[in-house]
């Protein structure tokens, strides 16, 4: 009996899975450590999946 994978995780296309990235500002603290800024992917929110997007909206007829 063969093993069958579990469903592929689909990989955000904007962040490519790399959904929290560090910044850093340019400044350092007393230590002399930087000081860094959390940054989240907007596309997918910082969980690293693509979501499912919604369908674009019908243009009007007359």
């Amino acid at each position: 009996m063969t093993h069958r994978p579990g469903p592929v995780a689909r990989v955000c296309p904007d962040c490519d899975g790399f959904p929290v990235v560090a910044i850093t500002t340019g400044t350092l603290h007393a230590d002399g450590s930087r000081h860094v800024v959390p940054a989240l992917c907007r596309a997918c929110k910082g969980t690293g999946t693509r979501t499912a997007r919604r369908p674009a909206p019908a243009p009007a007829g007359r």
